[in-house]
């Protein structure tokens, strides 16, 4: 890895090391715990969660995917999906804050070289956070890059900004995309700290208000060559780097709609007033109201069985990664997200819908599932998704190679 090796932090003490599945999902529900203590506070005050990304760290669940050649236990992607249900039921800014690393790792997988998934995935087991820097504003679509990485001598120069950078002011690395004289896309690894960048706390939207999803300016940045992947790699031959990216966007749906599922009932059962027509004496009585929850918990089951399947399909292509096994598990992860997105806007309009008017309040904010809901589900339209898919099933034609799929 030439130098790279001198930016490893050797003061913070090693992870830990999950040796499971079942300890992963162990380990997601304590962190869920502790993380869901203080979530409303942070969003209503937009508290970063600097401890608690270091915590996260800690625990091990970072290296979860890490493939077994390398150490890890490379967990199915159901599991994976469902970690990020557990943390963002709790707190879906942290829930959706490790799905950049883990997109990271996949592309790593499919594009490094065996010294860079032997150092870099070495790093995670370690405990070291990979953030993004691959959206920008103002290009043709949001597909397009302006970002370049030029040749300098040994190694190579990156100059551009990014916005949407998730999770990068918690990151050991970022992970930059640029374009390379060829007009390919790359991703290198770059040490935060390192001179040339900066990073702007910038991100003002009103839901998932603690991702970090600032700004990142790259001015001149150097990196060696051992650091760059080509990802444009990934997206040449079948593979599984967009739906394992996709798939833990599903998990985080998910966990939004639990979280207003939860609280919707809690609310109804102990606060809310019934009908004054329904002849009910508790708004837990009223059948209007049983019926609308029982919709609810349907859908959340069939939300959460989709995404287990597809998670499954994930796993068949990423261990035989055919045409027709691709193909499979986008198709299956297009799905999940189809009725995860759906159900978590459902889920968190009907907690109004139910609660009342009362529930408006804004000290109580409750209005943070929608909105964190409605923030997290324009990463990637469904309303493609369902094209994607209807498609495929009408003309034959292949979901596209990309990170959205």
């Amino acid at each position: 890895m030439g130098t790279i090796s001198q930016f490893a932090d050797k003061t913070r003490p090693p992870a830990q090391r999950i040796e499971s599945e079942e300890e992963a999902l162990s380990v997601a529900r304590e962190l869920a715990s502790r993380f869901a203590d203080r979530a409303s506070e942070r969003d209503l005050e937009r508290v970063l969660p600097y401890e608690e990304l270091d915590q996260l760290a800690q625990s091990g669940l970072l290296a979860i995917s890490v493939p077994s050649d390398y150490d890890g236990i490379d967990v199915s992607n159901a599991v994976l999906a469902e970690v990020a249900a557990i943390l963002s039921e709790a707190d879906s800014s942290i829930g959706q804050i490790p799905q950049n690393h883990f997109y990271v790792l996949e592309a790593l997988r499919h594009d490094g070289t065996e010294e860079q998934k032997k150092f870099f995935f070495g790093r995670a087991l370690a405990g070291d956070r990979f953030g993004n820097a691959l959206a920008e504003t103002g290009t043709k679509t949001g597909g397009h890059y302006n970002t370049r990485l030029s040749e300098d001598g040994a190694g190579y120069r990156i100059n551009g900004r990014k916005y949407y950078s998730t999770g990068v002011l918690f990151a050991d690395w970022i992970a930059v995309f640029a374009l390379d004289p060829a007009d390919q896309l790359t991703m290198s690894f770059v040490p935060r700290g390192t001179d040339g960048v900066q990073i702007i706390d910038d991100w003002d939207s009103f839901g998932q208000r603690v991702t970090g999803s600032g700004t990142t300016v790259l001015q001149n940045v150097y990196v060696n060559t051992g650091s760059v992947v080509r990802h444009h790699r990934g997206f040449e031959r079948p593979g599984t780097i967009g739906s394992v990216g996709q798939i833990i966007h599903a998990g985080v749906d998910l966990g939004i709609a639990r979280a207003a599922f939860r609280e919707t009932v809690d609310y109804v059962r102990n606060k809310a007033r019934p009908w004054v027509d329904s002849g009910a004496e508790r708004a837990s009585e009223d059948p209007l109201t049983i019926a609308r929850i029982g919709e609810i918990a349907i859908r959340l089951e069939a939300a959460t069985a989709v995404v287990e399947h597809a998670g499954k399909k994930v796993d068949v292509a990423q261990i035989d990664p055919t045409e027709q096994h691709a193909t499979e598990a986008s198709l299956a992860v297009a799905a999940a997200k189809v009725l995860t997105t759906e159900i978590a806007l459902d889920a968190s309009n009907t907690l109004f819908e139910l609660a009342g008017t009362a529930s408006t309040k804004v000290a109580l904010n409750l209005d943070r599932y929608w909105r964190n809901a409605r923030t997290h589900t324009l990463h990637d339209p469904v309303r493609w998704k369902y094209h994607v898919v209807g498609n495929y099933h009408l003309n034959d034609v292949k979901p596209p190679r990309n990170g959205s799929l």
